[in-house]
C-alpha cells in the first residue's frame, strides 16, 4: 500500500532510525514520517505524545516497518516492530515476576486526517496471558523482526507478523508468525507444528527461525525460515506459503519450498540461508481474465556460485490460484547480460522488493520488477562493502532489461565503504527507495529511483540527513523505509 497517512491523497515516507538515541537511551529508535506535498515531518519515538511505553536501550523502535489501512478509514497506518522490547511478565494478580529481555512486540500507530498518530490512538501485540498472540513471553521471541502487511483481493487489511526466537517445546529458535486480519484485528498465530487450518510444511526444529522473512500480495503471503536443515545441511533455509484462505481460523498452507526440491533448481547446502529475503507482487499471466496469481521472489544470500562463497542468488516462482508453483528464473551477477560478476560475500538477495505497477494487465518484464539488494558488493575503486542494487524483470530474461545501481567515481552516489547499499529496500509503483543507513554520515539518507532508472542513473530525488525533517547525525537513518 502506498502510505498515505493523513489521507490527503498525496504520497508520504516513513523512515526508521531503529539505533537513534532517545534521551540517553542508546538504540532506543524512532521513526520520521516525512509528509508528500511539503507539509511538513514528524519525529515519533516511545517517548512521543501518545505512545505507549518508553523509550528504553536497545528497544530498536522501527527495525521493521509495514503500511496498511488496518482500521479501513482512508489514512494509512504503520506497524513498527520492536524485536527487543523487553516485555514485563505479571503473575494473574498483575504482579511482576520477572521480565523477558528481547521478547518483542508490535505497536500499530494510526493515521488520520490530522496526521499519523493523531487516528485510534496505538494498538500493540505481544505475547502473554491474556494477550492477543497468546502464548507467553519469552526471552529472545523477536516478536516483529518481520512484518508485511497489505489486503487482500477481498478487501480484508490483514498483517504477517514473524517472530523467529520463539522456542516450540524443547526447540529453540524454532521460529512462528502470527496473521492478524479484519478491522475486528482477529489474530491467528501458527508455526511448523500448527495443524488447525492444514499443516504447514515441515515440523518445528532448532534454529529453523520460522518468521524470519515474510512478504504478501493480495492473493497469498509467505514466511521464510532460512535456518531450516535439509538433511545433513544446517542453515540451508526454506518456505512456506499461505493464501489468505482461513480454515478453521488459520491461515491456509499451500505448500513449502527448498532447493531439496525436484522442481526448484540447484541443491541445498550448508548455509544458504534461502528465504533470508522475501518480496512478492500480484501477477496476471497472458489470457487470464483476474489477477489472482502472485509472483514470489526468494533470496539466498549464502548461496555459493561457481565455488566462490555467498555471492548469493535469488528465484522466482509463480504461484497459481489452485496454490501450485513452478520456477521462473533463477538469478545470479553469473546470468547472462546481469550486470556484475559473482564474488565472495557480495550476498546478492540479502534484501528484496517487488512491484507490479500495472496489477489490473497482463503482466510483462516492463510492469513486474524486482530490485535485489547487494550490500556486500565491493566498489568499483575498491571500497569494501559499498553495497549495490540489481533492478531486474520478474518475466522473461532477467537481463533483458536490467539495471545496476551502485556507488563508484562515474555515479552520482558517493563511493564509500561499509555504507552497504540495498540492505534497505522499498517499493512503490512510481519508485524504488533505497536506504543507505551506514558509512559517512554525509551521505547517508533516501535515494528515489524510477523503475527504468538505466545503469548508473542518477536518482529522482535525495532525503538527506538534517533535510525534510530528518535526523542530522542518525545512526542507522534509512535503515527501513515505508
Amino acid at each position: 500500500m502506498e502510505s498515505d497517512f493523513n489521507g490527503d491523497g498525496i504520497r508520504d515516507l516513513v523512515v526508521a532510525d531503529p539505533e537513534a538515541p532517545v534521551g540517553s537511551q542508546a538504540d532506543a529508535g524512532e521513526i520520521t514520517v516525512v509528509y508528500g506535498g511539503g507539509k511538513g515531518s514528524l519525529r515519533i519515538n516511545q517517548d512521543s505524545p501518545g505512545i505507549p511505553g518508553a523509550a528504553e536501550q536497545g528497544d530498536q523502535f522501527g527495525y521493521e516497518l509495514a503500511v496498511y489501512d488496518e482500521n479501513q478509514d482512508g489514512c494509512s497506518d504503520v506497524a513498527v516492530g520492536l524485536p527487543y522490547e523487553d516485555i514485563d511478565i505479571r503473575d494473574t494478580a498483575g504482579n511482576l515476576t520477572g521480565v523477558a529481555s528481547d521478547a518483542g512486540m508490535i505497536q500499530i500507530i494510526h493515521g488520520s486526517t490530522a496526521g499519523l498518530g493523531a487516528g485510534d490512538g496505538v494498538t500493540e501485540y505481544w505475547q502473554g496471558e491474556g494477550r492477543p498472540l497468546g502464548g507467553a513471553a519469552e526471552a529472545g521471541d523477536y516478536v516483529g523482526y518481520a512484518l508485511a502487511a497489505g489486503e487482500t483481493a477481498a478487501g480484508v487489511p490483514f498483517l504477517v507478523a514473524g517472530f523467529p526466537g520463539e522456542a516450540i517445546g524443547t526447540d529453540q529458535d524454532a521460529g512462528g508468525a502470527a496473521y492478524i486480519h479484519g478491522i475486528n484485528r482477529a489474530v491467528a498465530a501458527f508455526n511448523q507444528d500448527t495443524t488447525a487450518g492444514g499443516d504447514v510444511p515441515g515440523g518445528t526444529e532448532q534454529d529453523d527461525q520460522f518468521g524470519a522473512s515474510v512478504a504478501a500480495s493480495p492473493n497469498h503471503f509467505a514466511v521464510g525460515m532460512p535456518g531450516e536443515a535439509l538433511g545433513s545441511y544446517t542453515f540451508a533455509g526454506a518456505a512456506a506459503v499461505f493464501s489468505h484462505t482461513l480454515v478453521n481460523g488459520q491461515p491456509k498452507p499451500l505448500f513449502g519450498m527448498g532447493q531439496d526440491q525436484d522442481n526448484v533448481s540447484e541443491y541445498e547446502e550448508t548455509g544458504d540461508n534461502f528465504a533470508t529475503g522475501l518480496a512478492m507482487a500480484p501477477y496476471r499471466p497472458s489470457g487470464a481474465s483476474s489477477t489472482n496469481e502472485s509472483l514470489l521472489a526468494v533470496g539466498i544470500p549464502g548461496e555459493d556460485n561457481g565455488g566462490v562463497r555467498d555471492t548469493g542468488a535469488v528465484q522466482i516462482f509463480r504461484i497459481t490460484a489452485a496454490g501450485t508453483f513452478t520456477e521462473l528464473n533463477w538469478i545470479s551477477q553469473m546470468t547472462p547480460e546481469v550486470t556484475g560478476t559473482d564474488e565472495a560475500g557480495d550476498r546478492f538477495g540479502h534484501e528484496l522488493a517487488a512491484i507490479n505497477t500495472s496489477p489490473s494487465t497482463v503482466s510483462t518484464g516492463s510492469t513486474v520488477r524486482l530490485a535485489i539488494g547487494v550490500p556486500g558488493e565491493d566498489s568499483g575503486s575498491g571500497a569494501t562493502d559499498a553495497g549495490a542494487v540489481s533492478i531486474v524483470p520478474m518475466v522473461g530474461a532477467p537481463g533483458a532489461s536490467d539495471s545496476w545501481l551502485a556507488p563508484g567515481p562515474d555515479t552520482p552516489i558517493a563511493d564509500q565503504e561499509d555504507r552497504y547499499m540495498g540492505q534497505s529496500l522499498a517499493a512503490v509503483p512510481s519508485h524504488l527507495h533505497v536506504g543507505i543507513a551506514y558509512g559517512p554520515v554525509a551521505f547517508r539518507g533516501i535515494e528515489k529511483y524510477t523503475w527504468n532508472t538505466p545503469a548508473g542513473g542518477a536518482p529522482a530525488d535525495r532525503l538527506l540527513p538534517g533535510t525534510n525533517g530528518l535526523a542530522a547525525n542518525g545512526k542507522a537513518l534509512g535503515a527501513k523505509i515505508r
